[in-house]
């Protein structure tokens, strides 16, 4: 019999809020937490799968980004669209006291705060795309116009 899959926070708030969403097991390597690893254990094109950046502005604070997980985001970009001069991303020391998510687990659903999202416009031709559960070793996959509109995010070009 197949393992249980044990709801995460932000699987729970998609329930609450009646989103459609599969959770989506994959093997962990700790040596690499990389989102072309978890593409490749999922056996999904990487432009499908997304990673969740936190960021800090140097006017606004902290806001995220959610990126196809082969890319790079676009700091100067990120920084305009957000409604700063500059901004970089939170050392990784920062990440779980931020977010209460930790590295290869970090999803913008469930933060400990809401911070204003902003999502890679490349996403859109996709019928469902895979995001972080939470925690290492599970994926969401949803529609990323579910997505969008449950963590009230901007679509825009953030990648280089």
């Amino acid at each position: 019999m197949a393992k249980k899959t044990e709801k995460t926070n932000a699987a729970r708030l998609l329930d609450r809020a009646g989103i459609q969403y599969t959770l989506v097991p994959y093997e962990v390597d700790e040596s690499d937490l990389a989102a072309t690893h978890v593409a490749e254990s999922l056996g999904e094109p990487i432009e499908r799968v997304f990673k969740t950046l936190v960021l800090r502005g140097d006017r606004t604070g902290h806001f995220v980004c959610v990126i196809p997980g082969d890319k790079e985001v676009n700091l100067k970009t990120a920084a305009r669209i957000s409604g700063n001069k500059s901004a970089d991303l939170i050392p990784m020391k920062e990440l779980l006291p931020t977010t209460g998510y930790i590295r290869g687990g970090c999803t913008p659903i469930g933060m400990k705060r809401r911070f204003p999202t902003f999502i890679d416009s490349s996403c859109e031709p996709f019928d469902h795309i895979y995001i972080s559960a939470g925690v290492r070793g599970l994926q969401l996959r949803l529609s990323p116009a579910d997505l969008v509109a449950y963590v009230d995010a901007e679509l825009c070009e953030l990648t280089l």
